[in-house]
């Protein structure tokens, strides 16, 4: 059901409403952005920080669990989380003691720390392929892999799905404009022409990817489980599994990035799904925050990588930097995987984000309106769509910014984070059920007014 003129001209009158009432109520934050934007342009350190759509930044003092306690005062519950970064809550007790352990005996010194050995043995345990790297992030993860794949393929062409994301990776800003790979016409400064070695394709179409891959030319496929950062596209049964066996007969590496899908459980969708791929890459979460990421490979991979250091021209690989790996991350890394990334905090995670889904469904069926909300264990995103999407095209289809800008910034204005990309949600082990029912009551009241029922 698209989304009527009317709720989108409600919409426009609630943005307008609520961004004056930001400006009242948030006087330090307003002052902190004037001096802040004397150095930096916006006020803030990154640009993302804008895309609150608030009439200035908002400025924070503290982040604790599933709280965060802006410059003004005000405690707001946080189902944004960093965006996946503090997907366990801020500042977990266990992590942020060995932070301030290990700050105290080094921090980065170019050498393995004695958690080396640990955290290797964690990681394969808990995801299933026995060899890993570590790096500053999943963006620097995800283009090991992609240098990685093409050198031990030999060839040239990586294979993503149109609606990816894969962070700063060049080679997965590529969309499908019909049935052709053309550049994302967003990304800045970009000289060289990336659909010639780079080729997307839609989510969940495996006849597509078949085709794509009788070519003998894709080094990699490159893909989260389900699409992340666009209204969400889970994946049909068999699909991913599918892809996989594909690629395996036509000699083309796997690569599953679980940054946002190790909401999933556990192991992330890859051992819920009993999936074995090259390569796995998580970022954001593993280190409880802290900026980390990991890729792992199996046996295979890491002996063919073994002759290709053997021969290759000495020199520096384009692959590491000299803070990957350094101590402060390692302590951290296993402070929580062992004490954080708990199977008794994702079974907590898992049940609240399903109650969550469930409420918001019945917020929006009570408007008769035709919206659906999907979920991946923690994580729950509200899609103005009539059914599940299949795909990055119908992804796109489904996205008003409008209505969903008037969303968020009615949440905020309430004290309630959610994502400001779109509408997605996540439950960390902190999250209590009275959170939840504070974000769908505050929901239920914006539906209500954007559907005519009430005064703004």
């Amino acid at each position: 059901m698209p989304i009527s003129p009317a709720i989108r001209q409600r919409a426009e009158a609630m943005i307008a409403g609520e961004r004056e009432a930001f400006a009242t109520r948030h006087p330090k934050s307003q002052a902190l952005a004037l001096e802040a934007g004397k150095h930096f342009p916006g006020g803030v350190p990154l640009h993302w920080m804008l895309d609150w759509e608030t009439p200035f930044p908002l400025f924070v003092t503290k982040a604790e669990g599933s709280t965060v306690t802006d410059a003004d005062g005000h405690v707001y519950v946080d189902f944004c989380l960093g965006d996946t970064g503090a997907m366990f809550g801020h500042s977990p007790v266990p992590v942020a003691r060995a932070i301030a352990v290990q700050a105290a005996q080094g921090m980065t010194t170019m050498l393995a720390s004695d958690f080396t050995a640990r955290v290797g043995a964690l990681l394969a345990d808990r995801f299933g392929l026995p060899f890993w790297q570590v790096t500053a992030t999943a963006s620097d993860a995800n283009r090991a892999v992609v240098r990685w794949a093409r050198a031990l393929t030999g060839r040239k062409k990586v294979l993503v799905f149109d609606g990816c994301y894969h962070g700063q990776v060049e080679d997965a800003f590529v969309r499908l404009e019909g049935d052709h790979t053309v550049m994302k016409s967003s990304l800045l400064g970009q000289v060289s022409d990336m659909t010639a070695t780079s080729v997307a394709a839609p989510f969940n179409d495996l006849a597509t990817v078949e085709a794509l891959l009788d070519k003998g030319d894709i080094a990699l496929i490159l893909t989260e489980p389900a699409l992340t950062n666009t209204a969400m596209v889970l994946p049909q049964p068999g699909f991913i599994e599918g892809l996989m066996e594909a690629a395996r007969r036509h000699g083309t590496l796997v690569c599953i990035d679980e940054t946002h899908t190790i909401s999933t459980g556990y192991g992330g969708f890859t051992r819920a799904h009993d999936l074995d791929p090259d390569f796995f890459v998580l970022g954001k979460p593993v280190a409880g925050g802290l900026p980390a990421a990991v890729f792992g490979f199996s046996a295979k991979v890491e002996a063919d990588m073994a002759c290709v250091l053997a021969t290759k021209v000495p020199g520096y690989s384009g692959i590491g930097t000299t803070l990957s790996g350094n101590m402060l991350t390692l302590a951290a890394m296993r402070a929580c995987l062992e004490e954080v990334m708990t199977q008794t905090a994702f079974d907590h995670m898992s049940a609240l984000a399903a109650y969550l889904a469930e409420e918001l469904r019945e917020v929006v069926a009570s408007h008769g309106l035709g919206w659906t909300v999907s979920q991946i264990g923690a994580r729950a995103e509200l899609v103005f769509s009539e059914k599940p999407l299949r795909n990055g095209a119908e992804a796109a289809a489904s996205i008003d910014h409008t209505v969903e800008r008037a969303l968020h910034l009615f949440l905020l204005n309430r004290q309630v984070l959610v994502t400001p990309f779109h509408n997605m949600t996540l439950v960390a082990p902190t999250t209590t059920k009275a959170d939840v029912d504070k974000l769908v009551s505050t929901f239920g009241e914006a539906m209500t007014l954007l559907c005519g029922k009430g005064e703004m």
